[in-house]
């Protein structure tokens, strides 16, 4: 059976990420690489799945409006999506992608769609947020 977290690992590690910090037993990294956007975003190995995650905002309020922008936005993210937390207060970023043919491009692929969300939107970003 491969070892999945060190894959992932060693692929962070070529990229360039900022490994924060890591947890073997749990399966979990916590990466960043400000240049690009990506801070704080927590990567977790959860075989059959790599599950990546960074809070992008908290929400000022419910606002039906922003809601619906958040919504049409998705639809232009390459890899990932726009969701909410259980409370509907955080707006995340999430990508999930099959870890056992996992490859370096594909890894690359979901962080360059964060960092390309987070040039795009960030006026939007300090506009919604609280």
């Amino acid at each position: 059976m491969e070892n999945y977290f060190d894959k992932v690992r060693n692929y962070l590690l070529e990229l360039e990420y900022t490994i924060k910090t890591d947890n073997a037993q749990d399966q979990v990294f916590v990466i960043e690489k400000e240049e690009d956007g990506i801070s704080n975003m927590v990567i977790a190995v959860a075989d059959p799945i790599v599950i990546m995650e960074q809070t992008l905002f908290t929400l000022k309020r419910d606002d039906p409006a922003v809601l619906k922008h958040l919504l049409i936005k998705n639809r232009d993210i390459i890899h990932g999506a726009l969701v909410m937390d259980e409370e509907g207060k955080h707006v995340i970023f999430r990508d999930t992608l099959q870890v056992e043919n996992l490859d370096l491009n594909e890894l690359e692929a979901s962080l360059n769609s964060l960092s390309l969300l987070m040039s795009e939107f960030s006026e939007y970003i300090m506009k919604y947020s609280a």
